[in-house]
């Protein structure tokens, strides 16, 4: 592919509910555009786009790609990403590099989960947007439908720019509202006509819509709307253009991706109304814009089992040369440029040079990470990196045999490469892995490409609850470990005090020795302590760690001969095994401070939800565009699997996100399941 211009090149997101047809419409606009000779079909596996084996299998796509392609001598870089909100770091990365965005509707079913989302997201960064209301061509459709569904969640800047012409199976074509002329299709290829008497109506009607919508962002052009004048074609695609690339305009657009019809009319929209990379270039305000420097986002990593870590990156400033020394200025390393890469699908083309605005990748960037600044050493530069989403669901993982064990370490850290959404932590007090992503679906999936991709076989589990002991109450008790076996023997002696730390000392654990005249040596009270620590580690109820306690060392006896610290340390641990149960022993339990952002619709269940996990609804914020934030105190162990209940009671409407808050204790009845499962265990 030749070398664009920044003012020639666009990079696009393509953003919407699963579903929807991203992915077929980059297929089929490969097509269109002559870069393939055929369309990929998603249904039926032969996409160009997802070759991802794992995509292939479920029909859906699970990380962001970039499409190049050419179209009216402009660059186009679509940026396909995945539908499913689990998913939606890939979508995150893709609006931090794009200059405009194509969501896609469909017209059976309008607004949905993931137009909401994604249309936050890109909202929050002001991306100037399109929409192209897909499946026309299918029974139960209605661009009208779809069309007012749009303007009552997203408000007046949706505006029509097409009417379809015919319907279900006799659509056949779009009216360009702004243009003022009609296109039938025929074998994918449009054919300007007349407009036809049977939607003559329907443009009057949707052009005054687009009209009033666009003259909003030109003050000069609203005088004269309102003045009477007629708005000439002219005047209004170029108030359109202005309106989009101010994001104040959202124009609609329509067709079916089946049949090829309005996916070349997309293609014209995003040339004719959308920044180019130089509008965006200027707007990203970093000292390589004062000096000519090199600046390059690194925005997508994937780890190729054969070809290693491949680098995805958009530049910002000056140009990317093969063979060529770059700056990492946020691991402070020196990066040698290989070949730079065009990667489409299965195949991929040499660059001999990479511009500002243009998208391209890199190989065996090993000290380069998602979010990473390529610059140089003289003029360094760090440009904001990407807001992922935090995980909201965690589970244990455990290696099958002895070498996928050797072989877990390395993979999990090429995983999280790939994914900055995933999380691993060693639990230390468990010692059990634990792996953590948006979903249980984003982990199970994460999990399977690692068995593909690296041949690690896990199994999951649900982690473990980090409980802890307490006591309610004083309690005295002695221990005593006497040992003779024939010489030298063991003696140790001890009495010790037990009692719980008043509520606002944060200590978890408090020794105090408190013996007097010496009846138990000095050198063995270290002893002492560590049989007490040792035995409070292993916990007296369910085995878990006993906290908020104070233990002071009364009295004790010793021997000249046989005693020692070892012979102390099982004593004060067997003192401790008496005194704990008449200290009116409870367990205690993890309590999660959580924030739930839900639609305003479903409060009310999310609510009474809360209530059967034992949640204590703490507050509540009302945040605008019919959503609210929930603040609820709910214990850990109800809040295993809260990402799919709450996905499931809001239609994936809903996030959360949580922090630990304190211990409590549990309900007797609670508590007695848990001492008889660890038992069981």
């Amino acid at each position: 592919m030749r070398v664009f211009p920044a003012d020639r090149i666009r990079n696009v997101a393509l953003i919407a509910h699963g579903g929807s047809g991203k992915t077929s419409l980059a297929d089929t606009a490969l097509f269109d555009a002559g870069a393939v000779t055929r369309i990929g079909r998603v249904d039926d596996g032969s996409s160009v786009v997802d070759v991802d084996p794992d995509e292939v299998k479920r029909r859906t796509t699970l990380s962001l790609k970039v499409v190049p392609l050419e179209w009216r001598d402009t660059k186009i870089n679509l940026l396909d990403t995945p539908g499913d909100t689990e998913f939606i770091g890939e979508v995150k990365a893709a609006l931090r590099v794009a200059d405009g965005a194509v969501m896609l509707v469909t017209a059976e079913k309008g607004v949905e989960v993931g137009t909401e989302m994604t249309w936050r997201y890109a909202e929050e960064r002001n991306i100037p947007r399109m929409i192209f209301v897909t499946k026309l061509d299918r029974e139960n459709t209605s661009f009208d439908r779809a069309l007012e569904s749009l303007r009552e969640h997203f408000g007046k800047r949706i505006a029509p720019l097409h009417v379809p012409i015919g319907s279900v199976a006799s659509f056949r074509g779009v009216v360009d509202l702004c243009a003022g002329k009609a296109y039938i299709y025929e074998n994918g290829k449009p054919t300007p006509a007349a407009i036809p008497a049977e939607v003559a109506d329907q443009v009057a009607a949707y052009r005054e819509q687009l009209v009033e919508a666009a003259v909003e962002s030109d003050d000069e052009l609203m005088m004269k709307y309102l003045d009477g004048e007629t708005i000439s074609d002219e005047e209004l695609c170029n108030a359109v253009k202005l309106g989009v690339r101010q994001a104040q305009l959202v124009p609609v657009l329509a067709g079916s991706i089946t049949k090829n019809i309005g996916v070349q009319t997309v293609l014209d929209a995003i040339v004719d109304y959308f920044p180019t990379a130089a509008d965006t270039n200027l707007a990203v305000q970093t000292e390589a814009a004062l000096n000519g420097s090199l600046a390059a986002l690194v925005f997508k990593t994937t780890v190729d089992p054969q070809r290693g870590q491949i680098s995805t990156f958009r530049v910002y400033n000056g140009t990317l040369k093969p063979d060529s020394h770059t700056w990492n200025e946020h691991t402070h390393t020196d990066e040698r440029l290989g070949q730079l890469l065009l990667i489409r699908g299965k195949q991929q083309e040499v660059y001999t040079e990479v511009p500002a605005g243009d998208i391209a990748c890199a190989v065996k960037l090993n000290n380069t990470h998602t979010g990473d600044t390529l610059s140089t050493k003289e003029h360094p530069v760090e440009l904001p990196g990407i807001d992922f989403p935090k995980p909201a669901y965690t589970t244990a993982i455990v290696p099958k045999s002895k070498n996928d064990l050797d072989k877990l370490g390395n993979a999990l850290s090429r995983i999280i490469e790939e994914d900055p959404t995933i999380h691993v932590e060693r639990d230390q007090e468990t010692a059990e892995t634990l792996i953590s992503g948006v979903g249980e679906s984003h982990v199970d999936i994460t999990i399977e490409r690692m068995q593909r991709k690296f041949g690690v076989e896990v199994e999951k589990h649900d982690m473990h609850v980090p409980y802890r002991e307490a006591i309610r109450k004083p309690a005295s008790a002695n221990g005593r470990f006497k040992r003779q076996s024939g010489g030298h023997g063991q003696f140790g002696d001890v009495t010790l005090n037990i009692e719980p730390l008043p509520p606002d000392d944060e200590r978890d654990f408090v020794f105090e020795n408190k013996i007097v005249g010496g009846v138990v040596p000095k050198e063995y009270v270290p002893g002492v302590e560590k049989g007490v620590r040792d035995a409070l580690k292993k916990g007296f109820l369910a085995g878990y760690p006993m906290i908020h306690v104070k233990v002071a060392l009364v009295d004790g006896k010793y021997h000249p001969v046989d005693s020692s610290s070892q012979a102390f340390e099982v004593a004060a641990s067997y003192a401790m095994q008496e005194a704990v149960p008449k200290a009116n022993p409870v367990l205690l339990e993890p309590v999660m401070n959580v924030s739930i952002v839900v639609p305003d619709t479903y409060m009310g269940d999310v609510t009474s939800n809360l209530n059967t996990k034992r949640g204590r609804v703490q507050g509540m914020e009302t945040l605008g565009n019919g959503y609210t934030r929930v603040n609820a105190i709910v214990p850990m162990a109800e809040m295993l699997h809260y990402s799919r209940d709450l996905r499931s009671i809001t239609q994936g409407r809903g996030t959360f996100s949580m922090t630990f808050d304190h211990y409590e204790e549990v309900p007797p009845n609670v508590q007695q399941q848990i001492i008889d499962a660890a038992k069981k265990e």
